[in-house]
């Protein structure tokens, strides 16, 4: 969750349109991965795929997260009469669109790299594939 945020609770906003302008190019890493779908990726989901790259990786290598959950969620608890406001900040989410890099990584063979992609693609909720520093 972030340190410090101006407004506590966000309004939900509309759904996610067009393609990612910013955080397309796999800049830090050799290899990376990237959505191909829009979505909602939460906190918790950020965290299970890096365990999972480390994991795979066995903790050689690096590697990059490239974004952040900065968007408060809410929710009311279960059978809450309707009213009374809006819920709590329950969780924080980061808002994709398709073409952004999620995680990079680098110090490990290719092979190993789409192995740790592959396993952290499942734990979001979006499609995601393997991509590849192009080299200038």
């Amino acid at each position: 969750m972030p340190k410090k945020v101006k407004h506590r609770k966000v309004h939900r906003g509309g759904p996610i349109r067009g393609q990612a302008t910013r955080g397309t190019t796999v800049a830090f890493g050799s290899y990376g991965i990237k959505t191909t779908t829009a979505g909602m990726i939460t906190a918790r989901q950020i965290e299970s795929a890096r365990r999972t790259i480390t994991r795979t990786m066995q903790r050689t290598g690096k590697y990059w997260i490239r974004i952040f959950p900065a968007h408060p969620m809410t929710a009311k608890g279960a059978e809450v009469p309707m009213g009374k406001g809006k819920g709590a900040v329950d969780h924080y989410v980061a808002k994709v669109r398709p073409g952004r890099i999620l995680f990079e990584i680098d110090g490990v063979s290719e092979a190993e790299a789409r192995e740790a992609c592959r396993l952290a693609g499942h734990k979001f909720g979006v499609k995601t594939k393997f991509v590849v520093r192009h080299k200038e």
